[in-house]
């Protein structure tokens, strides 16, 4: 069947070709200048909603989806940006040359020109009866089939154009991603942050633990990675004064491909001096929460099968209590003298090295983290599993970190930046000798941002917000190749 329908397809692609020919024998232009239009679809709608009585001319110009033909009368549909509208052609009101063309040249998917005026049909349907028609761009392939789309998953996120075309949850999904956008972006702004932008490309990867990708400059002769995360150098910016920052911005880390992981994402990175984790848990409820209420009806959004609830304040829980309430472990087995015991009887593999810290986040990411449904805020996380973070006043062995968690994903990551300039060396050491041991993801020692924090970087909060996981909990999307408009995807062999 598959076969089938590729050889009409085919087929159909050489009619259309054939026809360019044609037109241009006859002198038209299939891809001529553009047209000036008055309005959209929408707003040609609206008005003649507001007033039937009046007569409304409007020039507009979309993508013919369809197309009936009824020997002296033509009906249709023409799409823009904005919607869709009927058309309807009369071969007695328009010139006797622009209907033979249209019926002999138009196929479905052209771009096309329309003027006329706008009445409603006796079915009620809003429709403007076209007087002027030209064409503005062939389309030389067949678009796929109207009543159900673009299914080809694969082909959706290679041929992203043809998905937006042809599926309107599409389109609506991503324009609901910028609206998500722009609320983040406006709330940061009236809290007086400034917007930047830092490199992309970084002589040292840092700012995450991540496995970075390798490129090489040419004019320097020297390796470059692209930003694992612009974290470091937000924190400059805060030593040279900009108190608020935030970025919105592309993060490439190399890793494996999932539902919820794209080599190439987009993060949302802000930073507060004068504040600590807490004031950082504050802002991103607010965040979170201000993007929920300006996109949707309630605060309670369907994920899959669950209702999530995006109410404040949001429940928060320390590493151990997590292990102990969602993971169900008791807290005896997981004390520092039994959870090697705890560790053979799970039978679960632990490096020979790993601390009493890392075996506890371990278990957290294995029995913890998928569990969680409603945004939970995870804190007390152990110094070796956050080397940019401050200690916590209250107990140095862990820091003054959070993480929010969303139906089984990490969402935000945030923390008291840690700017003691000794103490931030200390643990680059740590994480360099992690790499000697083979370590491909621990962090570079930074010997110029180590010379940047000794100039001061005042008390300050650094919070990351994950944007594409954000969108998909937000228009119920359960992988991440769905809310990025061109997923990195495996090259076809051709």
């Amino acid at each position: 069947m598959e076969e089938k329908e590729k050889t009409s397809k085919i087929n159909e692609h050489e009619v259309r070709v054939q026809k360019v020919k044609e037109m241009e024998k006859v002198g038209i232009n299939p891809w001529p200048e553009f047209k000036p239009v008055t309005s959209t679809c929408r707003d040609a709608v609206k008005n003649f909603e507001k007033d039937s009585e009046s007569l409304h001319e409007h020039s507009l110009a979309g993508r013919l989806i369809s197309k009936r033909e009824h020997g002296k009368t033509i009906f249709g549909n023409i799409q823009d940006r904005s919607g869709k509208i009927q058309i309807y052609i009369k071969k007695d009101n328009i010139d006797e040359e622009s209907f033979k063309n249209f019926t002999k040249f138009f196929d479905v998917g052209d771009i096309i020109w329309v003027k006329g005026s706008i009445f409603k049909t006796k079915l009620g349907e809003t429709t403007i009866k076209v007087d002027q028609i030209f064409l503005l761009s062939k389309c030389l392939h067949p678009l796929p089939e109207k009543y159900h789309g673009l299914v080809d998953v694969e082909q959706r996120y290679r041929q992203r154009y043809l998905d937006l075309i042809s599926n309107p949850e599409s389109r609506t999904r991503f324009k609901k991603r910028s609206k998500i956008i722009q609320s983040v972006r406006n709330f940061l702004v009236e809290k007086d942050f400034v917007e930047v932008e830092t490199p992309a490309l970084n002589s040292i990867a840092g700012g995450a633990t991540a496995r970075p990708f390798v490129t090489h400059h040419n004019a320097y002769d020297i390796d470059l990675f692209l930003r694992i995360a612009p974290e470091l150098y937000l924190k400059r910016l805060v030593v040279g004064g900009f108190e608020r920052v935030f970025e919105i911005g592309k993060n490439f880390r190399n890793e494996g491909v999932s539902t919820k992981h794209n080599p190439e994402f987009t993060m949302l990175e802000f930073y507060m001096a004068h504040g600590d984790y807490n004031d950082g848990i504050d802002l991103t409820e607010q965040i979170v929460q201000k993007a929920v209420q300006e996109n949707f009806d309630s605060l309670d959004v369907e994920f899959g099968d669950k209702k999530i609830s995006f109410k404040t304040p949001f429940k928060r829980l320390t590493v151990e209590e997590s292990l102990i309430e969602i993971g169900e472990f008791l807290k005896d087995k997981i004390s520092e003298e039994n959870i090697d015991s705890l560790f053979k009887e799970k039978n679960i593999p632990v490096k020979s090295q790993a601390s009493y810290g890392e075996k506890l986040f371990f278990l957290f990411e294995e029995f913890v983290e998928d569990k969680i449904v409603d945004p939970t805020f995870i804190i007390g996380y152990p110094v070796e599993v956050a080397p940019l973070a401050k200690r916590d006043p209250e107990n140095p062995e862990v820091t003054a970190r959070f993480e929010l968690f969303v139906s089984g994903m990490e969402l935000a990551n945030g923390y008291t930046e840690l700017n003691d300039p000794y103490d931030q060396a200390s643990r680059f050491r740590q994480q360099e000798k992690a790499k000697q041991a083979g370590d491909e993801e621990a962090q570079n020692y930074d010997q110029d941002y180590i010379d940047a924090l000794e100039y001061g970087l005042p008390p300050t909060v650094g919070v990351g917000i994950g944007i594409d996981r954000f969108v998909m909990l937000l228009t119920n999307t359960t992988s991440i190749k769905d809310v990025i408009l061109f997923p990195t995807m495996k090259p076809v062999e051709e």
